[in-house]
């Protein structure tokens, strides 16, 4: 499939997006555009450049050539605390401060919207309580963070980046780390949001949670977009094959409707009979 031009209306685009590393590029004149009001999840095998594309549209990584435009304007023009107000990010291994609390961890959330003249108020307090308490945190608001497990940590990392109350949030592999219990309760908190009125962007790499939680997916393979727009036109055996070389069905879910990926079973060589 060619990449197609971002139309217009699309608060945050890219535009001949040439992505790499020192010198290894990753992508090479892409373009996406992320609908308004969506919950974009970006699919695709290891190392296709899922990630990549997610730092661009986020302004952690400058694109060699291409543009990538918010609110009508360059992104890369835009001031840091404006940024911040606008559009918040989850990175895949984010790194807490040595000895820093859960509590002041998410408050760091609140920083965008902080001035000599606007400092710390009883709704910074409300919206990092309310943060925690969605994310399941606010039991461990003292203690450090270094000392929670992998899947705490995750959770906490999302309380801060839902108290910077951005309209726009991009969210790197959120499920990391966690069980399949955890990873349920954080993209059901993001599909919420999303009904709140967030355009929420997440790079996922189960299949089925992808297409059981997005309204607007992009399948990526080798630097490129190979299928985009709603699961059930982009979770289809022949894509799942063509993206992931993985034979399958794929069956309508009994719980939602939504696309299912069944991987095909292993052939078994038969024992030969004593």
């Amino acid at each position: 499939m060619k990449n197609r031009r971002p139309s217009e209306g699309h608060r945050l685009t890219g535009t001949g997006l040439t992505l790499g590393y020192d010198r290894r590029t990753i992508t090479e004149d892409l373009d996406v555009a992320v609908p308004d009001g969506s919950f974009t999840v970006i699919v695709g095998p290891n190392a296709c450049g899922k990630s990549t594309l997610l730092r661009a549209l986020a302004r952690i990584l400058k694109p060699s050539s291409g543009t990538v435009v918010l609110d009508g304007g360059p992104i890369a023009e835009w001031p840091a605390k404006k940024l911040a107000r606008t559009l918040g990010l989850l990175p895949q291994s984010p790194i807490a401060p040595e000895g820093i609390t859960v509590a002041d961890l998410v408050s760091r959330g609140r920083y965008p919207h902080q001035s000599l003249l606007r400092q710390w108020s009883k709704e910074d307090e409300r919206v990092v309580t309310e943060s925690m308490a969605a994310t399941g945190v606010e039991d461990l608001a003292e203690r450090h963070v270094d000392e929670l497990s992998g899947g705490q940590r995750q959770r906490v990392w999302i309380a801060m980046a839902l108290a910077q109350q951005t309209p726009l949030l991009l969210l790197d592999e959120p499920t990391t780390f966690l069980d399949i219990a955890h990873q349920i309760e954080v993209l059901d908190l993001c599909a919420g949001l999303h009904e709140e009125g967030r355009t929420v962007v997440a790079v996922l790499h189960d299949l089925n949670h992808a297409a059981r939680y997005a309204t607007h997916m992009i399948a990526m393979r080798d630097g490129r977009i190979v299928a985009e727009g709603e699961p059930s036109s982009v979770v289809t055996a022949e894509l799942v094959g063509e993206v992931f070389r993985l034979p399958c069905q794929v069956i309508d879910c009994p719980e939602t409707g939504t696309p299912l990926v069944i991987p095909a079973a292993r052939s078994r060589t038969p024992v030969p009979a004593r």
